[in-house]
């Protein structure tokens, strides 16, 4: 890592009031170019021990950047991964309050829920499918606690920004619908965005990697060499298959993910 202790907490602290207050703050990656891939998750993990402290639960993880065209614009050749806390989660139906965000935007994921561990570094898509307990119909609402443009410039964020910034992830907008992870070819799982009647976005579950399982077989294995596994129990949402998609006051989204999986709809208030 190229920062030192003393700065990834301060930038974890300066995380933690951006979301409090919902001001940005300037990106890291600006103020110390130095900084590495190694230095994001440091700060991430600081971030989240803050957020622990203030009584929040781990529930489980997101895999993001699992496109090939958002590695290619993010200039990385693997996802990222953050930690779902138990204050992000919502049910289908329910209202998404805007207080809580700053620039708030939709990604259709499909979360695995699982029954057993997972420990690498040899975690396969087969492991994954035989320790998963169901699948469901998930939303990801990401944000950025960090700017994404700069301020001057506009030169877009790096991904040490975004994995500082927990991965983007802000809330889960979890579907009532549970399926065996073998009862369908999750590859060919889709979907339809709408938002206010309007389609936004389609997609397939075969855009995450080629295998929506294969980002979560990817985390296992990441995790191993620092002592980490994936444990029982946990919500791993699996990686955005459309593009994001902005929500403001008012917006309703409707996503239509097939006679299986069913449709997940909310509004932002």
């Amino acid at each position: 890592m190229a920062l030192s202790a003393e700065t990834i907490t301060q930038l974890a602290h300066e995380l933690n009031a951006a979301e409090k207050s919902r001001v940005q703050v300037e990106q890291f990656s600006k103020r110390f170019p130095e900084m590495t891939v190694a230095d994001g998750y440091a700060i991430q993990k600081a971030w989240v021990a803050i957020k622990c402290g203030e009584g929040r639960k781990i529930v489980g993880h997101k895999i993001g950047l699992t496109s090939r065209a958002m590695q290619l614009a993010s200039q990385i050749s693997e996802p990222d991964f953050g930690a779902l806390l138990d204050d992000m989660m919502f049910a289908a139906g329910d209202d998404i309050p805007m207080s809580r965000y700053i620039v708030p935007m939709v990604e259709v994921e499909l979360a695995f829920v699982l029954k057993a561990g997972l420990t690498g570094p040899n975690v396969t898509i087969a492991d994954v499918l035989a320790a998963t307990d169901y699948v469901a119909p998930a939303i990801e609402l990401i944000d950025a606690r960090i700017d994404r443009l700069d301020r001057v410039t506009k030169v877009p964020r790096k991904v040490f920004d975004t994995i500082s910034d927990n991965a983007a992830n802000a809330g889960v907008v979890l579907g009532a619908t549970r399926v065996a992870a073998d009862a369908i070819d999750l590859r060919w799982a889709g979907a339809i965005m709408e938002k206010n009647g309007v389609v936004e976005e389609t997609g397939l579950a075969a855009g995450v990697l080629g295998h929506p399982a294969a980002g979560i077989a990817w985390l296992a294995n990441k995790l191993a060499p620092h002592g980490e596994s994936l444990v029982a129990g946990e919500l791993l949402l699996a990686g955005s298959f459309t593009r994001p998609v902005a929500a403001a006051v008012g917006d309703k989204f409707s996503v239509d993910y097939g006679n299986v999986l069913r449709i997940i709809e909310f509004r932002f208030v």
